[in-house]
Order: C-alpha cells, then structure tokens, then sequence
C-alpha cells in the first residue's frame, strides 16, 4: 500500500510524531513524510491512505496568525525553541481548504500540550472532520501525541507514535496481488 503522511510543524514535535508513524506503517508499505508546503496533488496521487497532522494552536488548528507568533516565539532571546524547516511554509487548515477530493483511505493526529482536551483543544479532531469533507473514509479515530510545557515530547510519545502507525497498518486491506 502507498501511505502519504501530511505534517505541520513549527517546533519539530509533529514532525517526529509524523516520523514515528511513518516507522510504525512502513513494514510492507511504501511510506512518504512531507511537510504541507510539498504535498501537491501529484504527491497524494494513487496514495492508499493518507495520514495528516498538526500542532494544536489556540485550542484548534493554526492559523497564519498564530503560525507567525510561533515564529515570534522562536526569534526571542533566551528560548531554547528552533524552528522546524517546514515552519514557514502554509498550514493544514490552508492546504485542506485547496485540496479537492480525494478517494483513499485516512488518519488525523496532532501534538497539543499535556491536559484535559477539553482544555487544551485538539487539533486532530477538526483535521479528520475536512478529511472526511474532502472524500478520506477516516481508517480509525483521531489520536493526540502530547508534549510537556516546555515544548518536549512527552516520554514514550514517538514509541506510542509509532504503535500507531501499526495499528494503521493492521487496519489496511491487503494489497491486490498484480495480473
């Protein structure tokens, strides 16, 4: 099976979870990471599942707005936060609006802070709801990988990740044999 996975990352979270699944996915199936600014039609195209994901910004998914503060963030003195290489490219909420449809099979995560969803917000949540718009018959539920306050991956997050992706895996029809 062809696996594409669509990321959003601004501090590098996401797209070590998004490396994680890919881990979990990959035995017996040809799996892609790209960041949202790469993912083209031509990428998705032919794609047995595709796997989309992104931070959590104020209780939702990011906007241009909130995308620029994480910069912001970034720039100041004193913080230990380094910028993803694909934090300047556009978002999952800008690339899900251009997307049109696609036939295939998908999956929604994201990274948000460690607490009550009902508190911190889940990105996923909203991610698979456009998934499903845009013609992705959602593989299984909306999952969250959490990071502490000070912008780390929770202990066992990438494992977790990975399990996942396994369990996405499982969830995959057998591919066809050719002829």
């Amino acid at each position: 099976m062809r696996v594409v996975i669509v990321y959003e990352s601004m501090f590098g979270n996401t797209h070590l979870i998004a490396d994680a699944i890919a881990k979990g996915l990959g035995p017996g199936n040809r799996v892609s990471v790209v960041p949202v600014a790469q993912a083209d039609r031509d990428v998705l195209d032919g794609a047995d599942l595709v796997v989309a994901g992104g931070p959590t910004h104020v209780h939702g998914m990011s906007r241009a707005r909130s995308r620029a503060s994480a910069v912001e963030m970034a720039h100041k003195d004193g913080n230990h936060l380094t910028l993803d290489p694909s934090a300047d490219g556009p978002g999952l909420r800008d690339w899900l609006a251009g997307l049109g449809q696609i036939h295939a099979r998908g999956a929604a995560f994201d990274t948000r802070i460690d607490g009550m969803a009902m508190v911190t917000g889940r990105a996923s949540k909203t991610i698979a709801k456009l998934l499903e718009q845009h013609g992705l018959a959602l593989l299984a539920p909306a999952e969250s990988f959490l990071v502490t306050k000070d912008n780390q991956l929770r202990p066992g997050e990438q494992y977790r990740a990975e399990q996942w992706g396994g369990e996405l895996a499982a969830m995959l029809p057998a591919a066809r044999p050719a002829g």
